[in-house]
């Protein structure tokens, strides 16, 4: 049996916003903006840049429920892990751009650290791992 995680979907407040801080901010490529116009919506994938395989699905919220979990989908717990192969380029370059880190770096058995929010305040891990 081979399996992988394809996509994940992140509720967005609008698709244009979402976008633009994910592609220009924190750098990922944009993977697909297609309207599907039988649902009323845009199937809109980013990825980080690099051989990983998952994306993410910026979903907009559709209604009142959906919106309450605009930027909260995890409980405040960190609901994302970004991956990088040199921890202290990106922790600048979000730096520069802006990126609101809520933990400052730390350096553990597992790896380099840090804990940041998207432009929603869901909260992020920017970890290079060890091995």
């Amino acid at each position: 049996m081979s399996q992988s995680l394809a996509h994940v979907a992140v509720v967005v407040r609008d698709y244009d916003e979402a976008i633009a801080f994910y592609v220009d901010v924190l750098g990922f490529d944009l993977v697909a903006d297609d309207y599907q116009a039988e649902q009323d919506k845009r199937w809109v994938l980013v990825k980080p840049k690099g051989e990983g395989a998952a994306s993410i699905l910026l979903a907009r919220a559709s209604n009142p429920h959906q919106e309450n979990w605009v930027g909260d989908q995890s409980g405040g717990r960190v609901f994302l892990f970004l991956r990088t192969d040199d921890f202290w380029r990106d922790y600048q370059v979000y730096l520069d751009r802006g990126v609101e880190f809520v933990r400052e770096p730390m350096v553990a058995d597992y790896g380099t650290v840090a804990v940041f929010k998207d432009l929603y305040g869901t909260l992020w891990d920017l970890v290079e791992f060890a091995n």
